[in-house]
């Protein structure tokens, strides 16, 4: 009856989230271009010159599922939608995103970000599995039941330390840090149901706090502009947290390849490095984790809204392997 109760309240949750997505993403604007820190002629009046506005620039980049400005899994060192003509606190962007692991395991995502400085970016991430044939498996195995949905909430500060090309030296890139905090609402009860499993093999709390770094710069002596992505990640999250978090840190290596083949659209290539040694595996029930990569296209589709799709594979997931997973994401700004 626990179970069932708990199967309930999330898929309460769920649909709460999913409609406020769809609620804000129904207000859209007019068309845009693809790179930002292009400023209008400065226009005159009665012989005064006026201040040069800032044409918004296109909305990226992403949101990644964890609620920060990146790819589908991993950052970028820009920030999201941060403020442009002189505006204190910038605007808001939410997105979301939809993952297909297969074997009746989804990870949706519920995003937002909001830039309230230049180099500052915080963000929130709502991130849903579904469990699919686990909990069955689970039970088979150790006549135990568990809830069919995990929740992960991610609450991310990122602190651009540098601007690409700042102090006039073109070859710097952007260079940002990020604290993200985290919390699995499920690993508690997952762990109570299994007689404490989860502790033995070294998953020992429900929160905690991953720091990044990354670095990022645009290619432009190419036919078409490159933009790189290269970052490091110490971690204490199995799964990134959707099993739970240990005592201790690893330290991973994540980035990301961005091509510009129009001013609308892009390719993308990401790898993703996960933690080998944070658990022990539980046989066939919860599997070593593998890294994953997956390859992108992304779409401008105005200056407000952008839809990307993407192939990849992530390895062990839980109890399957899941080498041909399949996602959608979509970000708005306001």
């Amino acid at each position: 009856m626990k179970s069932i109760q708990v199967k309930k309240q999330y898929s309460i949750k769920l649909s709460k989230l999913t409609v406020l997505s769809g609620a804000l993403l129904l207000s859209l604007a007019s068309a845009g271009t693809l790179r930002a820190g292009d400023d209008a002629a400065a226009p005159k009046k009665e012989g005064k010159e006026v201040a040069a506005i800032t044409e918004k620039p296109a909305p990226l980049p992403l949101h990644e599922i964890e609620g920060n400005g990146g790819v589908f899994a991993t950052l970028s060192a820009y920030l999201v939608n941060p403020p442009r003509n002189g505006e204190i606190v910038g605007r808001p962007a939410i997105g979301f995103s939809l993952v297909g692991l297969g074997h009746g395991q989804n990870l949706e995502a519920i995003t937002i970000t909001e830039t309230p400085w230049e180099r500052l970016e915080l963000g929130f991430g709502a991130d849903i599995l579904q469990l699919g044939d686990l909990p069955g498996a689970v039970k088979a195995a150790a006549g135990a039941d568990i809830a069919q949905n995990v929740g992960l909430y991610n609450f991310n500060a990122r602190l651009q330390l540098l601007k690409e090309g700042e102090f006039n030296q073109k070859w710097l890139p952007a260079l940002t840090f990020g604290t993200h905090f985290k919390y699995n609402d499920a690993t508690t009860s997952l762990n109570n149901a299994l007689g404490g499993a989860l502790h033995n093999i070294g998953i020992t709390k429900n929160d905690g706090v991953d720091f990044t770094l990354y670095a990022s710069k645009l290619i432009t002596f190419l036919p078409r502009p490159v933009l790189i992505n290269v970052g490091g990640r110490a971690t204490e999250s199995a799964w990134i947290g959707l099993l739970g978090f240990s005592n201790s840190y690893e330290f991973v290596f994540e980035g990301n390849v961005v091509v510009f083949l129009t001013d609308k659209l892009a390719l993308a290539g990401e790898y993703r490095q996960l933690p080998k040694g944070l658990y022990t595996p539980i046989g066939n029930l919860i599997t070593p984790e593998s890294n994953w990569w997956t390859i992108d296209a992304a779409y401008v589709i105005n200056k407000n809204w952008t839809v990307a799709v993407g192939y990849g594979n992530f390895g062990n997931v839980l109890n399957h392997n899941d080498s041909g997973v399949w996602g959608v994401t979509t970000k708005y700004e306001f």
